[in-house]
């Protein structure tokens, strides 16, 4: 089965909850509540997030003091966060928003399917991000195994399906870019950067492991 992604919803109205659990609810994802910026932080110290959607007026810490919390932590410093607010106090406000750390600001009421659709951008890259790190974490299982096994796989055998299955997701991420078009948020074009570049890297380190290179094992045959 495929894990499914969580959501972090943070808004001190209930109303408000329901009605984003009811928009979202056909991404097929997990909807995590917080009724609170304290109850959010709380959430982010054990689960992973694939975007927040974190309401700005908030009594006691809002939405501003929350983000700022979000992005001092290393571990949610890149969680993608969807501002939503009830009122638009201008320029300044959204410049505001945007200076905590915000991928997006969305005035209610908003269009339902473009919050989903915005949403689901997000969702996306970090099920890419999720395979990526998958990816890296077989090719350090198989490099260990590699060494200290004596029934070890051939080498080259499993640089191939390592080689194989990130080209998989190579051609996934591409494919989203390509979905982004050129009217995609400057968040989520970000975000595709930062997953095209570990790639990049992972794809860089599986290279250097092929027969013939630097740093690759002397024992690892040549396949052509």
């Amino acid at each position: 089965m495929v894990q499914k992604a969580k959501i972090l919803l943070v808004d001190d109205r209930p109303e408000n909850l329901l009605a984003l659990e009811a928009i979202l609810s056909a991404l097929d994802q997990t909807l995590v509540r917080a009724s609170s910026g304290e109850e959010a932080l709380k959430a982010l110290l054990t689960d992973d997030f694939a975007v927040i959607l974190l309401d700005v007026q908030m009594p006691g810490m809002d939405g501003f003091e929350t983000a700022a919390h979000i992005k001092r932590r290393e571990r949610t410093r890149d969680i993608p966060i969807i501002f939503l607010t009830a009122i638009n106090h201008g320029p300044h406000h959204t410049f505001r928003g945007y200076a905590a750390g915000a991928v997006d600001y969305i005035s209610k009421p908003f269009d339902p399917w473009v919050l989903r659709a915005k949403v689901s951008v997000f969702v996306e890259l970090y099920m890419k991000n999720v395979q990526l790190r998958e990816q890296a974490a077989l090719l350090r299982l198989q490099l260990e195994n590699g060494a200290g096994s004596e029934e070890r796989q051939d080498p080259a055998g499993v640089l191939a399906e390592l080689s194989a299955r990130l080209a998989a997701v190579e051609e996934q991420a591409e494919a989203l870019s390509k979905q982004l078009g050129d009217h995609a948020d400057a968040g989520a074009v970000a975000t595709a950067a930062h997953l095209e570049r570990k790639l990049s890297g992972l794809r860089r380190a599986l290279d250097a492991l092929e027969p013939g290179t630097d740093g690759s094992p002397a024992s690892v045959p040549s396949q052509q």
